[in-house]
């Protein structure tokens, strides 16, 4: 669903090898650890603190901020809009059941003998218990040095049995159609009987707003239905531009 993911598979990680890896990283009291890769790969690291602090100034360049996430019911924070969407699309995606930013720096020793660290700009975790690593960087903004950072944090993620996203640009029509779907996130915004009812009308395939108008008045509804389709428990085509005319339907259970 993410686009600009970095392809693992096109790069040398053979290159370095080698390279031995440790972890900083601040638990939820605060107390900061320092270990081996491998002697920390089952910490939760969904639920750790920033290592490093956000910083807001005026009229600087990056727009760092927090997000609410649905999925952890807290905030995660962000440093720049594209940062935003990624966490944004993370919290939309059920295969997803914990995020957090600046989740640790990553430590080693490059070939000229200089220590170097980097702090990934999330950690998630999968439903199915595996690590993602993300680090989000526009496609046309990557120097050499930082394609370099990206490649050591692969070849770390893939000592620790972790996935490494290098997360790009975003198709728009997705993006929006998330961003409209995410003002609706809150559980506040399911209403019963309403939600049952939709889920009752969208049994079979129906335009969005033909729907809506089976379970009450749409101005009322469209809030609940649009929740429902941030949960997932109603589906459409997110690859146009959602409309009262999207045809929408009620997932399979199970």
């Amino acid at each position: 669903m993410v686009s600009g993911l970095l392809d693992v598979a096109a790069l040398d990680l053979e290159c370095g090898a080698d390279l031995r890896f440790s972890l900083e990283y601040v638990r939820e009291d605060g107390t900061r650890d320092r270990e081996p890769l491998a002697a920390c790969t089952a910490e939760r690291f969904e639920e750790v603190a920033p290592v490093r602090s956000f910083h807001w100034a005026k009229g600087a360049a990056h727009f760092p901020g927090l997000w609410w996430s649905s999925t952890t019911s807290a905030h995660v924070g962000f440093e720049s809009w594209l940062e935003r969407d990624h966490v944004m699309l993370m919290d939309f995606d059920p295969g997803i059941t914990g995020i957090a930013s600046q989740p640790f720096w990553l430590h080693w020793q490059d070939g000229d003998g200089r220590l170097r660290r980097h702090a990934p700009d999330f950690f998630a975790r999968r439903a199915d218990g595996g690590g993602v690593v993300v680090d989000v960087r526009p496609d046309d903004r990557i120097p050499a040095e930082d394609a370099e950072v990206f490649r050591v944090t692969a070849l770390a993620c893939g000592q620790a049995g972790w996935e490494f996203r290098r997360a790009g640009t975003i198709d728009p029509v997705l993006r929006a159609n998330v961003r409209w779907l995410s003002r609706y996130r809150h559980p506040r915004c399911r209403r019963e009987p309403v939600a049952a009812a939709l889920l009752e009308a969208f049994t079979e395939g129906r335009p969005l707003l033909a729907g809506a108008a089976q379970a009450g008045d749409p101005v009322a509804v469209l809030p609940v239905a649009y929740h429902l389709l941030w949960q997932r428990e109603l589906s459409c085509d997110l690859s146009v531009l959602l409309g009262g005319a999207s045809m929408a339907w009620r997932e399979a259970a199970g």
